[in-house]
């Protein structure tokens, strides 16, 4: 869906497809029979964006092939589907059975982090819509903290500027511009927007940026103007923003019944205290963390994407508050902070069983109320829906075939 900013500017609004488990060219485009062109009608949107997310085999294929892109965005038109951002965090396999740790891998010191990153570029920007201005990819901050040391260090800024080099080729050969930004996250070796500001005010910021997720920003406990602000004077531009929310737990003692529903084999689910404790899931963090007798409990934000349209059970609450503040000030101002915007909850399956869906449809609707919470929030801060579209012809929406390699 696309938003017009008061700036001129249009504002790109997504869903992240990592929620789906494809990780083939066949079972990425039965996905979007199955959930995109059902979300698209669910919302009555002319257009859906979706900030697609490509396993690196699939990546690997789709760049090393010119008619499977071609094919693709065929694909993508005929169901009145867009793509101008791609989700490159996790490398493959994002919907296992056991994911944790291993989505920080390979990382930002390894040719596999570029080689992949560089394919999802040369994807995007055949993919990318004819009007669009540019493209974007969100990855991992570097990798996971530890280990880490000043030799790793120095291999990341080495792999880097081959990253904006390699970049600035694929304009140069294609005329489309295509930008990353990393994602701070909780246990990183980058996790706030001051390790940001510290650490990448270096980087070159016509290429590389921040993916700002709004979950993510909200574990840290950080107040979003500042965050942005520190981000400005650093040189990092927003290249993303990834709207999501946070479960938290204003008494994790009295919650901790209801938050051991929350505590799966996944995803890591880090655990942060409003004073400092931490904890790199949330098992551990009511293991280890919750007080002794006479302790005064903390508040936790949780590194849970929760969907936005629905609160968690009772007592536990998300970080919709704190989300909102950070969309005001993004793009509640004269300029617009970013103008591409990613809905990205992949825990849909992995949610208490009450909360979870158990049908491709209940997914779809589940994805669909989400966008429209989102679009609203938008359109509430001043943006006018229907931003402007590259047209489709009638028989493109209506020609949909088998997909074929």
């Amino acid at each position: 869906m696309r938003l017009a900013h008061a700036d001129g500017q249009t504002v790109h609004l997504s869903y992240c497809t990592n929620v789906h488990p494809a990780e083939d060219l066949d079972g990425i485009v039965a996905q979007l029979d199955t959930y995109g062109t059902a979300i698209r009608r669910e919302l009555d949107a002319d257009v859906l964006g979706l900030g697609l997310w490509l396993a690196a085999p699939a990546a690997s294929a789709l760049a090393a092939e010119p008619p499977l892109r071609r094919r693709l965005r065929r694909e993508l038109d005929a169901r009145g589907l867009e793509v101008v951002t791609l989700n490159g965090f996790p490398y493959q396999s994002f919907q296992a059975e056991v994911v944790k740790h291993a989505v920080y891998h390979p990382d930002w010191t390894t040719p596999e982090r570029l080689r992949y990153t560089l394919d999802l570029a040369v994807v995007l920007a055949d993919l990318l819509p004819d009007d669009a201005v540019r493209g974007s990819i969100s990855t991992l901050p570097l990798a996971w903290r530890e280990p880490w040391d000043t030799e790793r260090a120095g291999t990341a800024g080495r792999v880097l500027e081959e990253l904006a080099d390699g970049l600035a080729a694929i304009a140069g050969r294609t005329g489309r511009t295509v930008q990353v930004g990393f994602e701070p996250e909780p246990g990183c070796v980058v996790e706030t927007t001051e390790q940001a500001a510290r650490l990448w005010s270096g980087m070159d910021g016509d290429w590389l940026g921040v993916c700002l997720d709004l979950a993510h920003l909200a574990c840290a406990w950080e107040e979003p103007a500042a965050a942005l602000s520190r981000l400005a004077r650093a040189g990092l531009p927003v290249i993303k923003v990834q709207v999501s929310a946070a479960l938290t737990a204003d008494d994790p003692v009295a919650a901790q019944a209801v938050l051991r529903g929350y505590d799966e084999p996944r995803f890591l689910h880090q655990t942060r205290g409003s004073r400092g404790e931490a904890a790199d899931d949330l098992g551990e963090a009511l293991d280890r963390l919750l007080p002794r007798p006479r302790r005064t409990p903390q508040p936790w934000r949780v590194h849970y994407h929760v969907p936005l349209h629905a609160e968690p059970a009772a007592p536990l609450g998300s970080t919709l508050p704190e989300l909102r503040v950070a969309l005001k000030e993004l793009f509640g101002g004269p300029t617009a902070g970013c103008d591409h915007v990613d809905v990205e909850t992949y825990t849909w399956n992995v949610l208490p069983p009450a909360q979870r869906p158990v049908t491709p449809a209940q997914l779809a609707a589940g994805i669909a109320a989400e966008l429209a919470f989102a679009r609203d929030e938008l359109i509430a801060l001043g943006l006018a829906p229907g931003g402007p579209t590259a047209p489709l012809g009638m028989m493109e929406l209506q020609e949909v075939r088998p997909w074929t390699p």
